[in-house]
């Protein structure tokens, strides 16, 4: 079995740094895996945020998201089981179910909601942050939901099966979702047991792989074999190329990249600017109600 090149050849991507999320509550009370956006993982320009939750015991997500400001930067969420509702108050609504994806662009200021339309069985699913630059911050908001069926899926010759929800994939697949401001490209793949999976991403993007189920052998920095295990993020070093295989059994990843914007970043609870002078206007602009 062929292994992923190690990092003899600077144009292919290695593991720099595995990170394993930490419990979170947020909300009114979800219960989730917080992986970016904790002391181990601040950010990972121009992510800033990512939250695993996988739950069937209703206590621990029946609660949701109720109405709530952002500004400054987009949150997207992905769902793989169960069912949540998007309401905001720029008058959009919708619900997403396995496999839909709803972005969301919160620019200037937005109020929204996501509560589950369950009140029993598994809900799991990502959200991810994406920043804005400081010239789109201001941006007025916007909102984008697309189901299942309309996110393209690949079936590559050694096995693979790759979702393309955002970006293009270097198969030349389309995502549903396309921001030039970030270049943000977006798999979800599946691997059968011990087969191969490589994908081009762009040099200076950052990128990381987290892992779903299963697990995922790829090399680090000085070549050494790693098994990534389930909940596992792996931060990808800068290159044209990542490449990895599954393990003993089928695996499942999320593989995502994005170009960093190199900006300051001021954080102030649901905002995101570039300074804490930003942060304290943006809550006098919600508490004055000019969301």
């Amino acid at each position: 079995m062929q292994h992923p090149a190690t990092q003899e050849d600077p144009s292919r991507r290695t593991v720099l740094r595995v990170i394993r999320g930490r419990p979170a509550t947020d909300g009114a009370g979800v219960e989730l895996n917080r992986v970016i956006g904790q002391p181990d993982l601040p950010m990972l320009d121009p992510f800033l945020l990512l939250d695993a939750f996988r739950s069937d015991r209703p206590g621990d997500y029946i609660a949701g998201f109720p109405p709530h400001p952002h500004r400054g930067f987009e949150t997207v969420t992905y769902l793989l089981a169960g069912r949540m509702r998007h309401k905001d108050n720029a008058g959009h609504e919708g619900v997403i179910e396995p496999g839909g994806i709803q972005w969301m662009t919160a620019g200037r200021g937005i109020v929204h909601s996501e509560m589950p339309e369950q009140e029993q069985g598994l809900l799991e699913g990502f959200q991810l942050w994406v920043n804005l630059p400081a010239e789109h911050k201001m941006d007025a908001p916007s909102y984008q939901e697309h189901a299942a069926n309309r996110i393209p899926e690949e079936q590559r010759r050694d096995g693979a099966r790759v979702r393309v929800i955002a970006g293009r994939s270097s198969e030349g697949t389309r995502g549903p979702v396309v921001q030039p401001l970030t270049e943000p490209l977006y798999l979800d793949v599946d691997l059968p047991a011990g087969a191969a999976f490589s994908e081009a991403l762009p040099a200076r993007h950052n990128g990381f792989l987290y892992v779903v189920s299963g697990n995922v052998l790829a090399e680090d920095v000085e070549g050494h074999a790693i098994r990534l295990a389930r909940d596992d993020l792996a931060v990808l070093s800068h290159g044209e190329q990542v490449s990895v295989h599954a393990g003993d059994s089928n695996a499942r990843f999320l593989l995502v990249a994005g170009r960093p914007l190199n900006e300051p970043v001021a954080r102030g609870g649901p905002f995101v600017m570039n300074k804490q002078a930003e942060i304290r206007q943006a809550f006098a602009d919600f508490e004055a109600g000019r969301f």
